[in-house]
């Protein structure tokens, strides 16, 4: 079954393309790879969730003692819109495959996702039920948690969102799974790769129209080749052709809705008035729809909140340090942890980077991605638990431990 819901969403990846295109504003480019995404993860676990989930005999004084893995139930999933479908089936792919049912409440701007997908798993053959689109408002998500029947939660999304679903499923004692916001730094040392690292710093930041938990957003930069990489860095960003999404040439699309354009461009012109330079960019576009231009902002003043704050759309906060020490204490100056990415071809440096950064992931000379085949999640503000890989089929699971005499 897990098979035919990725031959579904390969054989009408254009069809799927065009839904979260139209109702949220990705490049339809981006939409369409979203969709195949889905399928591999579906295709991942079917693979590998027997061995995953295959008990574990564990040598005691027993006469036999393994642990088994079980499913709980039902599981309320509360997804939001920037990857509409991928988001889902991270998330719903590992949960049925370990025999949970899952219940989707997803954001109130994707209706035709959520019920699409909906559509994917009952013609894919899973059982009336397994898999359920739940058309509600977000007040009814507490009431919910209250149901016996759901018995655990995961919610990718805010930070004020996650501590609402953390402190409701708490009252409930019930368990949670939150992948939340990021401030995630860029990090790049003399002996990098300069044209790569700069090619992908742009891809980093404008990914999915800048609306995505694990673009980089902090790119902290050595002063050696500071002036090189933001020469470069500005310039190519200023070249990204902006327009309608549905045009396969766009490189940047629109912002979801006219609230998060007019966050954003209040965000830049509040870091503008503490100080900040504004490189390019810097003022929502004259034009109708949420369009704001690719932005390079610098010399941050602390406490601007292009440096402390999440910037959901495409604006980069750059930093110079002089430091290895330096740059790490910028990296971990945030109260988010969800990932990095960090460039240097030295051996020393990659090893205290991959050390010393306060992140759930770290990247070497890559831009950050989730991969079915790792775990994927952050620490401090950034939430907890881990999705993909076998942690990730491992949250939702009694993890039962078997002693026999």
């Amino acid at each position: 079954m897990m098979v035919r819901a990725a031959d579904i969403l390969e054989a009408e990846k254009d069809r799927l393309a065009s839904l979260m295109t139209l109702e949220m504003g990705k490049p339809i480019s981006a939409a369409r790879a979203e969709a195949v995404k889905c399928a591999w993860v579906c295709r991942y676990y079917a693979a590998t969730a027997a061995q995953h989930l295959a008990d574990e005999v564990i040598e005691t004084n027993a006469a036999r003692s393994y642990v088994s893995y079980e499913p709980l139930g039902a599981i309320l999933a509360i997804m939001p819109w920037n990857f509409p479908f991928w988001q889902v089936f991270r998330f719903a792919a590992p949960a049925l495959m370990a025999g949970n049912v899952g219940l989707l409440k997803h954001s109130s701007n994707v209706p035709q996702c959520a019920l699409a997908i909906e559509e994917i798993f009952a013609r894919a053959g899973f059982p009336e039920g397994a898999f359920q689109t739940l058309l509600i408002e977000a007040a009814r998500v507490e009431p919910l948690l209250a149901d016996a029947r759901i018995v655990a939660a995961t919610l990718t999304g805010s930070e004020p969102a996650g501590r609402e679903i953390a402190a409701a499923a708490g009252r409930q004692i019930k368990k949670t799974v939150l992948e939340l916001g990021g401030s995630d730094p860029f990090v790049v040392m003399p002996s990098a790769d300069l044209k790569t690292a700069v090619k992908t710093a742009v891809a980093a930041r404008t990914i999915n129209n800048g609306q995505s938990c694990i673009a980089s957003k902090r790119f902290i930069i050595s002063d050696l080749i500071a002036h090189e990489f933001t020469e470069r860095f500005v310039r190519a960003m200023s070249a990204l052709r902006v327009g309608d999404p549905m045009d396969e040439a766009t490189e940047l699309g629109p912002l979801a809705t006219p609230g998060i354009l007019e966050e954003l461009d209040e965000q830049v012109r509040r870091s503008v008035a503490l100080g900040a330079r504004v490189l390019t960019g810097g003022r929502r576009l004259d034009r109708p729809g949420n369009y704001y231009p690719a932005t390079v902002l610098t010399d941050i003043p602390e406490g601007a909140p292009a440096g402390c704050e999440e910037l959901f759309g495409p604006v980069a906060a750059l930093f110079r340090v002089s430091s290895i020490d330096e740059a790490i204490r910028f990296a971990n100056a945030t109260g988010f942890g969800l990932a990095a990415s960090v460039w240097t071809r030295d051996e020393s440096e990659r090893a205290r980077l991959v050390a010393e950064i306060e992140a759930g992931q770290v990247f070497v000379n890559a831009m950050v991605a989730s991969d079915p085949r790792l775990p994927f999640g952050g620490i401090k503000r950034s939430g907890y638990g881990r999705e993909l890989s076998v942690q990730g089929i491992r949250e939702f699971v009694n993890i039962k431990t078997i002693w026999i005499n």
